[in-house]
């Protein structure tokens, strides 16, 4: 008997609805290209610029939600950084120097005096007044050396250490490089990714290239260069001792010192000690703010242990100077009144609420390990994606027109049953797009164009099995109930296989590939939607209010 049960229907249409829905806000906004200085001001008002741009146009109560548009469709930025992987072996070496020289110090009368001689930035070179007592130099600094936590270092240790004559040379092992050179880029593709993701940037794609590159495309953004400004900043926070005040910028530091400029004053240079008492990594958070005079500033907070080590400076530097650095530039050098316990204070200086906000945002996503040099950089202009746009429409538009009419004309009103749920269709993959936060880009255009062409074959297959019914004598309902159930398993075979293919390709492909597949796994299961259920449910009411006693398909 050929029926189907009330609280089905009302499912397949409420799930139609709901469709509709979801992708209707797409056909009724107007895109405004937001330039990045504004995306921080919106970030900050808990708003996103997608959602800004049809706020004014639609009910606040209706979903809101709009298909995100690639690189290739919106425009944006286009980067491809280099990350510098040998600035971290010069801060490893600094960081381990106190060490070195703690487990030095017990053992005065063996070796003498030591003291840091001038070198390679990514070595430790000490001189040791007695040589005799080398060996046992050499014994207490392996003593400090872990093993390589890689796969490829496996056995190894991370440090090497090596005496000729008075000399004694510290540097990390080959294996260590290596990891550290992956961990290095890993964790700058993660901070990269926190950074854009801190903007309210939605769907970039950031993925790692070779050795050491990372791959950065950012739909919607205004440039090239304001992409910089967000993740082009290394952002390394340090709380360091003061040695000496000046205004000679090629002053000797000494050994275990450096000189760095002022930010705020031109022609003061500071000598700090090269290892910090505290770093950004101790950071927990970072919020834009002002100070007792009304002027933006940046409020931080460490983490236990930051708290702990910054407490007990405090607590036994009082009245000395201390410098709070941002990428080798002193951003201010107050002097400790007090002990601090709490572990949280406040960054000031000539900043704006722009610089404010933009500082905080860097701090809260991390430092980067290491500087950035910017290979290529390309900037893609709304006009062109707007071309894309009207060139993909035009293709999608004449391929539906075309589907519409061969329908038409080879099943009659059957054909007409088709076409609704084939428009349905659409509307539901753009749905889903809306609902998931999906990025649509030109190879998914393409995706969504192979998909008007398929989304009709699994309605060709059942109307042929119906056919083949009538033309055994069966009559129309039976004809009917039977055409779906024997084309059943024909259409399931045929959409699984290619569902399949499209999880393939967005697991193992990136970008263009993962944009095609998105359309086409999702324009599968809509297809199958539409032919399975939507077009035999409209059947279903024609029949049952016409009865008719011969069907034509």
């Amino acid at each position: 008997m050929l029926q189907i049960d009330l609280w089905k229907r009302v499912l397949i249409w409420l799930v139609c609805v709901t469709g509709l829905l979801l992708a209707l806000p797409n056909a009724f906004y107007t895109r405004v290209e937001q330039a990045n200085d504004a995306a921080i001001e919106i970030v900050a008002k808990g708003e996103t610029p997608e959602r800004l741009e049809i706020v004014n146009q639609w009910p606040s109560w209706m979903p809101s939600s709009l298909v995100n548009l690639g690189l290739d469709l919106r425009g944006g930025a286009h980067l491809l950084a280099e990350v510098k992987v040998g600035d971290v072996y010069a801060a490893r070496m600094d960081a381990m120097w106190p060490e070195v020289r703690d487990v030095l110090r017990p053992e005065r009368s063996t070796l003498g005096t030591f003291r840091r001689q001038p070198g390679p930035d990514d070595q430790i070179l000490l001189k040791i007044s007695k040589p005799e007592g080398m060996s046992r130099a050499l014994e207490l600094v392996r003593g400090l050396a872990t093993p390589v936590t890689s796969l490829t270092g496996a056995g190894s240790m991370d440090i090497e250490a090596s005496a000729d004559g008075d000399i004694l040379t510290i540097q990390l092992s080959g294996a260590e490089r290596l990891a550290s050179d992956d961990r290095t880029v890993r964790q700058s593709l993660e901070i990269v990714r926190r950074r854009i993701d801190e903007v309210g940037t939605r769907e970039p794609t950031i993925q790692r290239q070779g050795v050491d590159r990372i791959l950065i495309q950012v739909p919607g953004i205004g440039s090239a260069s304001e992409l910089k400004k967000i993740i082009g900043t290394t952002a390394q926070l340090t709380f360091s001792p003061v040695v000496s005040r000046g205004s000679d910028a090629d002053a000797n530091p000494g050994v275990g010192n450096k000189v760095v400029p002022s930010l705020d004053e031109p022609g003061v240079y500071f000598t700090i000690e090269s290892a910090p008492v505290v770093t950004g990594e101790d950071l927990v958070d970072a919020q834009p703010a002002f100070d007792q005079n009304g002027r933006p500033a940046v409020n931080f907070r460490f983490n236990t242990s930051g708290a702990r080590r910054f407490g007990d400076y405090t607590a036994e530097n009082i009245g000395s100077p201390f410098a709070i650095v941002l990428d080798d530039e002193v951003v201010s050098a107050p002097v400790i009144q007090s002990h601090i316990p709490g572990g949280s204070g406040i960054i000031t200086g000539n900043f704006t609420i722009e610089e404010s906000t933009n500082l905080a945002v860097l701090l809260r996503a991390g430092a980067l390990p290491a500087g950035l040099e910017f290979l290529e950089e390309r900037t893609i202009g709304p006009e062109l994606g707007q071309d894309s746009i009207d060139a993909g429409k035009i293709a999608t538009i004449v391929a539906f027109v075309a589907v519409l009419v061969f329908m038409m004309l080879s099943y009659g009103l059957f054909g007409v049953f088709a076409n609704v749920a084939l428009i349905l269709n659409i509307a539901l993959i753009f749905g889903m797009l809306s609902l998931i936060g999906g990025t649509l880009t030109l190879p998914g255009i393409a995706g969504i164009v192979l998909t008007v062409g398929m989304a009709v074959d699994a309605n060709v297959l059942v109307f042929e099995r119906i056919r083949e019914e009538l033309k055994a004598g069966r009559g129309p309902a039976r004809s009917i109930e039977e055409g779906y159930s024997k084309a059943l398993s024909a259409i399931l075979d045929a959409n699984v296989t290619t569902f399949i293919t499209a999880v393939i390709l967005f697991a193992m492909g990136s970008g263009p590939v993962r944009g095609f597949a998105i359309t086409l796994g999702l324009g599968i299961m809509t297809s199958v939607f539409t032919a399975i259920f939507v077009t035999r449910v409209m059947i279903i009411m024609w029949f049952e209010r016409r009865r008719p006693k011969t069907i034509e398909v």
